[in-house]
């Protein structure tokens, strides 16, 4: 499928698409014109880097623990740590957040009329 088509699939748009690919993160081939088609897995493998993008991870952490996730299924245990501390900041985050609603509720409690 043309980048376009990918686009919409997704909803991701071509330039996230193209930066996804300059970051090692997807893969496409070239027609004899240059334009770049991509397999039908590019819509479930997209929506995964859109995912882990939301969860909070970088492109290049992605680039590392991908393999970890998808049909490959390298495991070594490098990226079984890096993965637990992405799942430890993520934590971290998610306590930090709970402290601030926490905050937000009881002044929304105090100061609402």
């Amino acid at each position: 499928m043309r980048i376009g088509h990918l686009a919409a699939a997704t909803g991701a748009s071509a330039r996230s698409l193209r930066y996804y690919e300059e970051q090692g993160l997807l893969a496409s081939e070239r027609t004899a014109g240059g334009q770049r088609h991509y397999p039908e897995s590019a819509i479930e493998r997209v929506r995964l880097v859109q995912s882990l993008l939301a969860a909070g991870l970088s492109s290049s952490t992605i680039r590392d623990v991908l393999p970890c996730i998808t049909e490959e299924a390298i495991r070594t245990p490098w990226l079984a740590e890096r993965l637990r501390a992405e799942l430890s900041r993520v934590e971290g985050q998610i306590s930090s957040l709970h402290r601030t609603r926490t905050i937000l509720s009881g002044l929304v409690e105090q100061y609402a009329v």
